[in-house]
């Protein structure tokens, strides 16, 4: 919908398309259409499951791909043979984990984008630095510079999840071989439980994204090769620094004060000493 709004509805050439498996969710994303004055036939919404039955091999490959997949779901896997032989996740060599089928959402989308076209996808933050299977995908997808780049968001953000997400931008046709990483985490406002972006928050990580230059704690365009000594790492917080809030503290103004209250203490202390003194010598006059 987002698409209509900013290029037009007309602009759209070849409709939208779109699977999802939860019957609920596709009625309503079907209604949503209609809703939003879309034709019936500009658009294409399958039902079923996109890993192991993708409905749209005829229509593929797509200029724009937004998606917000399920976090780390399970999925068949290496135990269905078929699937390492699937065009879509065959060029990594490797199956994403059947306990965690989050990549294998990515190189689904990966598939079908098109050589000039985007695809943004909402990940659990997980995808970006486990082991396993998991990095051998983001090795191929870093040593072929398919990942643009990587924004991290604040948490509470989305409906049901109170973990801060990320969103990993993938393009087939870089000028570079680097990869931008923003730090959005800070970028929200608290609206009752939740956090929301706001129109400023959305913007300064637009700006950050279309500059794809340094900026202190917020970004950085990363060398494909550092993420490669990195061990290919994708978290955001390994190459952008967080900003230190913390209070600055003078260290010879510290150490000059608690000279200063060591003595006062030296001071007291024989200040109680001769109190002390004095009541003991007036008890052995008692005596």
């Amino acid at each position: 919908m987002k698409f209509a709004k900013i290029l037009g509805k007309d602009n759209v050439r070849q409709g939208f398309f779109g699977q999802e498996i939860n019957i609920t969710t596709y009625n309503l994303c079907r209604i949503n259409m209609f809703l939003h004055d879309i034709d019936y036939d500009k658009f294409s919404i399958g039902h079923g499951d996109t890993l192991t039955d993708p409905l749209h091999w005829d229509d593929e490959p797509f200029e724009a791909i937004v998606s917000n997949p399920p976090y780390s779901i399970k999925w068949a896997g290496d135990a269905n043979p078929l699937l390492i032989n699937d065009a879509r996740f065959s060029p990594a060599g490797v199956l994403a984990p059947k306990s965690k089928a989050d990549l294998a959402f990515i190189m689904h989308a990966l598939s079908w984008l098109s050589t000039s076209g985007t695809a943004a996808i909402v990940c659990f933050p997980g995808v970006m630095y486990r082991g396993g299977a998991e990095k051998k995908i983001r090795k191929y997808l870093i040593d072929n510079n398919y990942v643009d780049c990587v924004i991290q968001l604040s948490d509470n953000l989305f409906f049901g999840t109170s973990i801060a997400t990320c969103i990993m931008v993938l393009k087939k046709s870089k000028s570079e071989n680097k990869t931008l990483f923003i730090d959005a985490s800070k970028e929200s406002v608290k609206v009752t439980n939740n956090n929301k972006l706001t129109e400023a928050n959305i913007r300064k990580i637009l700006e950050a994204f279309s500059e794809r230059t340094d900026k202190d704690h917020f970004a950085r365009l990363v060398p494909n090769n550092e993420i490669a000594e990195e061990d290919y790492n994708l978290s955001v917080s390994t190459y952008v620094e967080q900003k230190d809030t913390r209070e600055i503290i003078d260290i010879v103004k510290l150490n000059a004060e608690i000279k200063e209250i060591v003595a006062r203490e030296q001071v007291l202390r024989e200040e109680i000493d001769k109190i002390i003194a004095e009541i003991e010598e007036q008890d052995n006059e008692v005596v």
